[in-house]
C-alpha cells in the first residue's frame, strides 16, 4: 500500500519575510510533503519586494497583489487569513505553512489547529512570540549563510544555557516523566513527539541538529543506547533516587 503524502498549503507575507530563504523553506516543507499551494501576499510594485518576485517562477508562487490602500493598515494580513480560511473549507489539505516574521497570524494559526491541521511556521527572531509558540512546528530563519562569519558553533546554546532554560527544561521533564519505565527511561522518539504536540520546538532554534544532541548537552540528563540505534532519556535525579534505594540492600546483603 503506497503511503500517503501530506498536501501543504503554503503561505508567504512576502513583505515580512525574507526571499533569500525561500529554497530553505521549500527544503524544510519537503520533508513533510508535498506543497501543492504556493501563494505570496504583497504590493508588487514596490521595490521591497524585487527579491521575492526574482523567485517566483523559480519556485512555482502565485503572486497576489494587495496594494496599501490605507497607510497603517496590512492588507496582506486580512488577504492571507481570508485565503487560508477558504482553502482550509474548500481543498483537501493536510498542513498549512506560513511564512511571516512581523504579523501576528495567532488566530489564523489557532483556528487551522482546530480543525486538526497541523502548521509550520518560518520566520525571523522578531516573529511574536504568541504565533511562534503557535504553530505545530516554527523554524527560525535568521541563523543560515547569512552570517557565516559566526559559525554554526557560536550560535549554539551551552548546556548551561540550556539548563537556565526553565520552560526547556520543564518540557524534556514532563515529557520524560510522561513516558518513563520504572526505571525511570524514556524513549527519545516519544520524548520528542509529547514536546512538538505542545509547542513548536525545534532542536535547531538552539543550534543542535537534533534533540539527542540538545539533551545530551545538558548535565541534569543521562541517555543510553538500546541495539545501537534507540536513545533512552532519564532525569539523573530519577537514576540517583533509584540508585538510593538499592543502596540499603545491597549493604544488608554483606
Amino acid at each position: 500500500m503506497a503511503e500517503t503524502i501530506q498536501k501543504i498549503a503554503m503561505f508567504i507575507d512576502a513583505d515580512n519575510a525574507p526571499a533569500k530563504k525561500i529554497e530553505k523553506i521549500i527544503s524544510e516543507l519537503a520533508k513533510y510533503g508535498a506543497v501543492s499551494i504556493r501563494k505570496a501576499y504583497g504590493n508588487w510594485k514596490s521595490v521591497s519586494l524585487k527579491g521575492w518576485e526574482e523567485n517566483l517562477h523559480e519556485y512555482a508562487i502565485q503572486p497576489i497583489q494587495q496594494f496599501d490602500l490605507t497607510k497603517g493598515k496590512n492588507a496582506t494580513d486580512m488577504a492571507m487569513t481570508i485565503d487560508a480560511m477558504d482553502i482550509l473549507y474548500t481543498k483537501n489539505i493536510d498542513a498549512f505553512c506560513i511564512v511571516s516574521s512581523d504579523s501576528d497570524f495567532t488566530p489564523l494559526v489557532m483556528r487551522i489547529l482546530a480543525e486538526g491541521k497541523s502548521v509550520y511556521g518560518f520566520g525571523e527572531r522578531k516573529a511574536p512570540g504568541p504565533f511562534v509558540n503557535a504553530c505545530s512546528k516554527f523554524l527560525y530563519l535568521d541563523e543560515d549563510k547569512d552570517n557565516q562569519e559566526k559559525s554554526s558553533i557560536s550560535k549554539k546554546k551551552t548546556g548551561q544555557e540550556l539548563k537556565s532554560d526553565t520552560k526547556l527544561m520543564k518540557l524534556i521533564r514532563n515529557a520524560i516523566d510522561a513516558e518513563q519505565d520504572d526505571e525511570g527511561w524514556a524513549y527519545l522518539g516519544r520524548i520528542g513527539a509529547i514536546i512538538s504536540n505542545q509547542t513548536s520546538f525545534d532542536a535547531r532554534n538552539y543550534g543542535y541538529k537534533k534533540l539527542g544532541d540538545l539533551i545530551k548537552a545538558v548535565d541534569i540528563f543521562e541517555t543510553k543506547m538500546v541495539d545501537n540505534v534507540q536513545m533512552y532519556v532519564r532525569d539523573k535525579r530519577r537514576g540517583n533516587q533509584l540508585n538510593k534505594k538499592m543502596q540499603p540492600a545491597a549493604e544488608g546483603t554483606g
